[in-house]
């Protein structure tokens, strides 16, 4: 005696399609992110370039205002160079440089999948920003522009808040890295290998080893 073919139906059919529905992409989880970013590059930009206005507008080349001592204040001078006066009499290929890191940084910045590596390619960006509009749009001519610095410290070298933004960046990029936190936001394992991206709501993942995301 033969018996009607019944198919066999999940108990829970929506559970089939939680990974494809609720697991976004990295590139989605970037693009969520790039408002962050877009945000904090305007921000160090706007800032860096109204506080060179700011001071081009009250100050002459040399002059110097203690604001703590001798530790710190402001003074007016015009780079040709890198930070600390690198590369004086190099300054289009300092720009050239520039351009590419602003076109690296943004390109991967679509790949952020952590709030803390998002930070630091905002401030990164305006940082290089800031300083890349100096080099084009400054005299003595274009791409060989010379960066506005007025922040002195002590009697090492003068800066900018492009310069402080572009350091702070580098910190950040150097803890992520210390932490072992990928673009991505997810961490590796303990024996090195690549974790992979989990948004599952049971925090599940088909990697071995615990995997981490950053917020």
């Amino acid at each position: 005696m033969s018996h009607p073919y019944t198919p066999a139906v999940p108990e829970n059919p929506i559970d089939a399609t939680d990974d494809a529905t609720q697991t976004p992409t990295g590139a989605a989880r970037g693009t969520r992110l790039l408002p962050l970013v877009a945000v904090l590059t305007l921000v160090v930009l706007a800032v860096d370039q109204l506080t060179k206005w700011r001071v081009l507008d009250t100050m002459v080349p040399g002059e110097r205002i203690d604001l703590i001592g001798s530790l710190l204040g402001l003074e007016l001078v015009f780079n040709r160079g890198a930070a600390l006066s690198i590369a004086t009499g190099m300054t289009w290929v300092l720009t050239l440089i520039a351009v590419v890191v602003v076109i690296v940084v943004a390109r991967a910045s679509r790949r952020l999948g952590s709030r803390l590596w998002a930070v630091a390619f905002g401030l990164l960006l305006g940082g290089a920003l800031g300083n890349l509009v100096d080099r084009f749009f400054r005299p003595p001519a274009p791409a060989r522009g010379h960066v506005v610095d007025f922040i002195a410290y002590g009697n090492w070298f003068v800066g900018n808040v492009a310069d402080i933004a572009i350091v702070v960046a580098a910190v950040l990029v150097v803890l992520q890295t210390l932490r072992g936190v990928r673009l991505d936001g997810t961490h590796e394992t303990h024996d090195g290998a690549a974790a992979a991206a989990v948004d599952a709501p049971d925090g599940t993942s088909g990697t071995a080893g615990t995997v981490v995301r950053e917020p």
